[in-house]
């Protein structure tokens, strides 16, 4: 039996928890604030999770491994957070049937869909779409309480709110206060604040996000609609009503780097601008709810996902956006795989 300390509440830490717990090791949960964390990337109405990487056998399996093991995780924490109405992706049609065909070799059920129906997506011009049948969208906050409901009654995790972490080292993390937790591994999983504690080559992104309310003749349409991306001009998505969540769009054209989660910015006019893009249909139909500004890290590097070993037996995992939350059973499987390893 190993001793493992967790820094941070959000989605990856909170899975890595169970799995470790799962597996037989002691488990202590740190976070600077509530658990579930309200300021973790993974705080949320709802998150894509996809089955297919175009171009990548081996992304793709591991997508796959991780739709496989959130299905599992609904019977194991006891809640229906798995929303599996598929997501839809756009393409210029004569990639649209190469991408149709990868992903038909991987074993993947999928359609593609002309425009016309789903009225309410604004594809690009000419383009059609790809509908992933086994995919869908989390229920992100869902998620975060059933995993904390479960954890609470396990023997072996202790969860430790309102607990800063100032320092990491192999073997131990300093808690504000001067209070040492030892540890045979530990994960650090602050997101945008992981790099305070590690050393990390990350970039820091900021995503605003709008939530809307449909017209009420089409809210019976969109609680079946699929996620989608690549709308309007290529860059934008949006994740369907239903569950008690709002339509929630976005897109790459209102996402810059930012030093910091706490950088401010002058009114760069996002929102107006996400709305003006077309993602939508007849978008003034709609009410506008809410309006969130996310952060997440990426690789310095490759732009992509981040989990490394920083120091012997000390793993970091900076938060990733919408596929972070997707491929957190796969971090968790990882560092049960490294403590085994041990």
């Amino acid at each position: 039996m190993a001793g493992v300390v967790i820094v941070g509440a959000g989605v990856t830490g909170l899975l890595t928890a169970v799995e470790c717990a799962l597996a037989g090791h002691r488990v202590t949960v740190l976070d600077r604030g509530r658990i579930p964390s309200p300021r973790s990337t993974s705080f949320d109405q709802h998150r894509a999770m996809r089955t297919f990487v175009p171009d990548d056998v081996d992304a793709t399996l591991d997508r796959v491994a991780a739709h496989r093991r959130w299905l599992e995780l609904e019977s194991l924490l006891q809640s229906r957070f798995y929303r599996r109405v598929g997501v839809v992706t756009a393409w210029p049609r004569a990639r649209a049937a190469v991408v149709a065909g990868q992903a038909a070799a991987c074993g993947l059920p999928v359609e593609v869909l002309e425009q016309e129906k789903l009225p309410h997506l604004v594809f690009p011009g000419g383009a059609v779409g790809v509908l992933e049948a086994d995919a869908g969208v989390l229920l992100a906050h869902r998620v975060l309480t059933a995993a904390v409901g479960w954890l609470v009654e396990h023997p072996l995790v202790s969860l430790r709110p309102n607990s800063r972490v100032v320092a990491v080292d192999t073997g131990r993390v300093e808690v504000e206060g001067g209070v040492t937790v030892r540890a045979d591994l530990v994960l650090v999983a602050e997101g945008p604040w992981t790099s305070e504690l590690v050393d990390v080559p990350v970039r820091l992104h900021r995503q605003t996000m709008v939530y809307l309310r449909p017209p009420e003749p089409l809210m019976q349409w969109w609680e079946s609609a699929p996620g989608a991306g690549r709308l309007g001009d290529g860059r934008a998505w949006l994740l369907p009503p239903g569950d008690g969540t709002l339509l929630k769009i976005s897109s790459d054209a209102v996402c810059r780097e930012v030093g910091s989660v706490d950088a401010e910015e002058p009114d760069g006019g996002w929102v107006d601008s996400l709305l003006a893009t077309s993602i939508v249909s007849d978008v003034d139909r709609y009410t506008v709810v809410a309006v969130k500004h996310c952060h997440y890290a990426t690789d310095a590097v490759t732009g992509g996902a981040l989990l490394t070993e920083v120091a012997p037996a000390v793993w970091a995992r900076p938060a990733c956006g919408g596929s972070g939350f997707g491929s957190a059973p796969l971090v968790a499987g990882r560092i049960v795989n490294a403590l085994e390893a041990a």
